[in-house]
């Protein structure tokens, strides 16, 4: 029993194949023109039609359709009826016609429930606990309260998120976009104590465009650019940990998950550790498979899998017991 996942998201087609692992995963970055910081909508739709184009038929030639048993798609940015983004129409239309095609159940999700899915691969013991959820993506800075299936919103930016911080100063920089290993890889090669703006937190509420327009100052009058990324990474981290701590304090949860592009960054775990201990935070910090943490289709197979698995279990124990 396996599950075919399909997520379209503002910057990647994505495909997976979810059998209990990971049979198949691939993904295709959406073109975005340099000096650009991101897509149109309809732009980003029109690329993902021409993606699957050429990604279903060629998943196909890789897999047995006897090998499908359902079909999951994410088809909205978070859980909600009134969450919507035309780019995920794309991915619903394609699971809508793979399903009906090959008479196979279809299931919708939401692309922040995938990408908690993804995360939780290799972190399954948080499912037996109540656990913080932190999303950190270019369109996501979202604190969530995880317990028994149930995601409830906490809290989150107020203006841009942390991944638009990254990719606005990124692109500033000359860097291509999205800008995270580029900005990365300057953050590390800067050496010394950098200046970096203060972190806008208030309760569990973040802001990052005050920081933003620091950073065009900092690059206006020339600071060095390895100094401006490891400014920008010493801004996420001091806001993800106060935020964090709020969190903590305000719900008595110990333990946070963080997934999305930016929590991918090896610094960025490497800096909120080092943060953590050096301010002896009582939290325990869970992180997803970097591989995994940017936009992938895998959370989505697996939550598939995993409706399926339990429909198909929940109708044997009816035959059981009849």
């Amino acid at each position: 029993m396996s599950c075919l996942g399909i997520d379209t998201s503002c910057y990647t087609t994505s495909l997976a194949l979810y059998d209990g692992g990971i049979k198949y995963d691939y993904r295709e970055p959406l073109p975005v023109a340099g000096g650009e910081r991101g897509l149109r909508q309809s732009e980003g739709f029109f690329l993902h039609i021409k993606h699957l184009e050429t990604m279903i038929p060629a998943f196909f030639e890789k897999i047995e359709r006897g090998d499908i048993s359902c079909v999951c798609v994410s088809v909205r940015p978070r859980p909600g009826e009134d969450s919507y983004m035309p780019v995920f129409l794309a991915g619903k239309a394609a699971g809508a016609m793979l399903a009906g095609a090959l008479n196979l159940p279809l299931f919708e999700t939401s692309h922040q429930e995938g990408h908690l899915s993804a995360a939780l691969i290799g972190n399954e013991a948080l499912l037996k606990k109540r656990f913080l959820a932190l999303h950190l993506s270019g369109g996501t800075t979202d604190l969530l309260d995880y317990e028994d299936g149930n995601i409830a919103p906490l809290g989150g930016s107020l203006d841009i998120h942390a991944g638009q911080l990254v990719d606005r100063i990124g692109v500033a920089l000359s860097l291509p976009f999205p800008s995270g290993k580029a900005l990365e890889a300057l953050a590390r090669a800067f050496i010394g104590e950098c200046e970096a703006p203060p972190s806008f937190v208030s309760g569990l509420k973040c802001s990052f465009s005050g920081a933003e327009t620091r950073f065009r100052a900092m690059i206006e009058r020339g600071a060095p650019k390895e100094e401006i990324a490891a400014a920008v990474y010493a801004v996420l981290v001091n806001t993800v940990d106060k935020l964090l701590h709020n969190a903590f304090e305000q719900t008595g949860i110990s333990d946070a998950l963080l997934m999305g592009g930016v929590a991918s960054s090896a610094l960025f775990r490497g800096m909120l550790a080092e943060r953590k201990a050096k301010r002896r935070r009582g939290y325990t910090l869970y992180f997803g498979e970097s591989a995994l943490s940017g936009d992938n289709a895998v959370g989505v197979a697996r939550m598939g899998y995993m409706t399926r698995y339990s429909v198909e279990k929940g109708a044997q124990m009816d035959a059981k017991i009849n």
